[in-house]
């Protein structure tokens, strides 16, 4: 499965929090976190407890420090939270619609979308079915902005999830060997 490690300070430095599954609350073993290192895997790391607030993706690798990490597009500057993303091998395939609970205009989504009212005509979406696999979200066209991540299940409304304001631009497939 993945292995996250936490540190409090930067370059791997101070206490440390080896992480391998979800962690709803990482404040509960450390102050702050400085840098990560991912050993294995594949992880989002989000802004407040219980996997709320912005959500950064994090594959394999080192990241020496907050500020780096903000220089690659992570937009705040605070973990509280993680989730790994379990490996997946599979077809992806997912239904977007234009309104809440499955109303209005549907496509059927299978590959990566840099740009979705280009592609397919619809300035917004509400709703998504995810059959299979794990996507990104993107706020902006070509995979740019806050991202969400979302995995199999019914999302019948993104504002009762709290997306309210958010409007979802493009989406890519997580296809790393996670």
């Amino acid at each position: 499965m993945g292995k996250i490690i936490f540190y409090e300070d930067r370059n791997f430095q101070g206490r440390s929090y080896d992480c391998m599954s979800d962690c709803s609350d990482i404040s509960s073993y450390l102050s702050r976190v400085g840098s990560i290192r991912v050993e294995s895997g594949c992880f989002m790391v989000y802004e407040r407890n219980s996997y709320m607030g912005n959500q950064f993706f994090l594959r394999r690798g080192e990241y020496h420090d907050m500020q780096r990490m903000m220089s690659m597009g992570m937009i705040f500057d605070t973990i509280r939270s993680c989730r790994m993303i379990p490996p997946y091998r599979g077809s992806y395939r997912m239904r977007i619609y234009e309104r809440d609970n499955f109303g209005g205009q549907m496509h059927e989504v299978m590959d990566d979308c840099d740009n979705i009212m280009e592609r397919y005509r619809m300035s917004d979406w509400q709703s998504c079915h995810v059959m299979d696999g794990h996507w990104l979200f993107y706020e902006q066209p070509h995979y740019r902005g806050r991202m969400w991540y979302f995995r199999p299940g019914e999302y019948r409304s993104f504002r009762d999830m709290g997306y309210s304001n958010m409007r979802f631009m493009s989406m890519r497939r997580i296809t790393d060997m996670c």
